[in-house]
């Protein structure tokens, strides 16, 4: 009977010492800070809960024991509220810093610029050169879908003209589709909110296509700030007045010829895009003009010149001539400094 019970005693105080071993233990892990030697992305799938973050979390080596987080998790359960996504984690943090980040909802994100006046097609290069390494043909083929262009409230054909130039925090793990929507929603976004300052050239030229497609020939003619109100002022009274807009970037877009020599051929195309031939807008954007180019278009500087010409003297500024005999002039003084003369 004594060894009996001191068996017993012996196997209560194994019992008890394993527990407090074990308790000492998990406690222990949640006063360590992470052994992650290096920031990691980590995706927290759809539905996942504790026990399978806990795993997840031990196998990307951000924590030692899963059960140890599954414990704090269960005693501090207010503050586990892990939410889907990708999560930037860093080195250092504890069980409670891990808890908050992966609660908050605040993904990892990747910053990407889009230039003004860049083509869809540039745009789908960008994409695919960006940290996401999106398919270019993909894009391409969503950018250029009536479809897909409607599904998002765009009338259009296509979607050339409506992904708005900015540069953007996208969410880590974005896809074609999602990329193409966010840019999409903040040209539509701006629309709104130009909509609402009631500019009479809105009501001229018709619709929000035609104010982007007009705005898009600016763009494309001049990157200088102080010249796009001018500018548009220019292609607008040749657009009252029935006088072709005369847009060499027109017709660029026709052959996606973007630098280099413009061909006889190319000026002659019989393309509705073509400005140097036909009279009116074009049917539709050539590029995705940026904010600045489109308000140059709705509040454009009322004036009387009817044509301009690139100096090429290296200030990328321009002459303007109220007649075709003062334009003509200008093409000789520009000819000269590019010592063609």
């Amino acid at each position: 009977m004594k060894i009996i019970r001191a068996c017993f005693i012996i196997s209560l105080f194994a019992f008890v010492g394993l527990g407090l071993g074990t308790v000492v233990y998990i406690y222990t892990q949640w006063q360590k800070p992470s052994p992650l030697k290096e920031p990691i992305l980590l995706e927290i799938p759809k539905g996942y809960g504790t026990g399978q973050v806990s795993s997840l979390l031990q196998k990307a080596s951000i924590i030692e024991s899963a059960r140890s987080f599954k414990w704090w998790c269960f005693f501090h359960s207010g503050k586990a509220n892990f939410k889907t996504g990708w999560y930037e984690i860093p080195v250092g943090l504890g069980f409670e810093q891990i808890a908050e980040l992966l609660s908050s909802g605040k993904t990892a994100s990747r910053k990407v610029t889009i230039p003004e006046g860049r083509a869809t097609w540039e745009i789908a290069g960008i994409f695919a050169n960006s940290p996401f390494k999106l398919d270019s043909a993909k894009l391409d083929s969503l950018m250029h879908s009536e479809a897909f262009a409607n599904s998002l409230g765009i009338k259009a054909k296509d979607l050339e003209g409506y992904l708005l130039p900015d540069t953007y925090n996208f969410p880590y793990g974005t896809d074609e589709q999602g990329a193409i929507k966010i840019l999409a929603r903040a040209n539509l976004k701006l629309k709104d909110e130009l909509q609402a300052l009631n500019s009479p050239v809105w009501k001229e030229l018709g619709d929000w296509h035609k104010v982007l497609t007009m705005a898009s020939v600016v763009e494309e003619e001049t990157g200088l700030p102080q010249e796009r109100s001018l500018i548009a002022g220019v292609f607008m009274n040749r657009f009252r007045i029935g006088m072709p807009l005369g847009a060499d970037p027109t017709v660029r877009f026709v052959f996606r010829n973007l630098t280099g020599p413009i061909y006889k051929s190319q000026l002659a195309s019989n393309n509705p895009y073509n400005t140097r031939k036909f009279t009116g807008l074009m049917p539709g954007p050539i590029s995705n003009p940026g904010r600045l180019a489109i308000e140059a278009v709705l509040f454009p500087d009322t004036t009387q010149y009817l044509y301009f010409v690139a100096k090429d003297d290296g200030s990328k500024e321009h002459f303007f001539g109220k007649t075709l005999a003062e334009h003509n002039r200008y093409k000789e003084v520009a000819a000269r400094n590019r010592g063609e003369r």
